[in-house]
């Protein structure tokens, strides 16, 4: 099973793909998709849904995993970062109807077993478990491939994150 996992962000948004076969995870590819800090937001919505397309349609994975957004404060980043998850999530939709979404701490608890983790120890968790000579960069694709093993382990133990 092919399993893309995505990091969303309205500058970078990460994406990793794994292979599960209900045993072992293997990394297929990792990156990152960029939008230009000066460009107006229609302009990079547009870029991460038709990059978010072409990434699918080369991949053709069996499910796709989003990371829940998670603000605290900044409102207008929020916003922002918002209408690029939903770029992205119509992307993915318009290929596939296999979508889940995990929180932060449903993806730091997957992949460490501690909900407080931090960003590095989640991202050496990721070489780890891979057996990767270096952790995957940037780290919103090393985030996003977390995100496609945490959908690897909730399908290992009968989970269903759908959205």
């Amino acid at each position: 099973m092919v399993i893309l996992g995505i990091d969303p962000g309205l500058a970078i948004v990460g994406y990793g793909l794994i292979n599960y076969d209900n045993v072992k995870m293997k990394l297929i590819d990792y990156g990152a998709i960029l939008t230009p800090a000066g460009m107006k937001i229609p302009e990079r919505l547009d870029i991460i849904y038709d990059s978010m397309t072409e990434l699918i349609k080369k991949y053709k994975p069996d499910a796709i995993a989003f990371e829940e957004l998670f603000f605290a404060k900044n409102v207008k980043t929020a916003i922002a970062v918002a209408q690029a998850r939903g770029a992205a999530v119509t992307a993915a939709y318009k290929q596939t109807k296999e979508l889940y979404e995990y929180t932060p701490l449903q993806i730091k608890q997957a992949m460490t077993g501690y909900g407080r983790a931090d960003k590095n120890q989640i991202q050496q968790m990721v070489k780890l478990l891979l057996g990767l000579k270096e952790i995957p960069k940037p780290d919103d694709a090393a985030d996003a491939v977390a995100v496609a093993m945490t959908h690897a382990q909730s399908l290992h133990f009968g989970q269903d994150f759908r959205m």
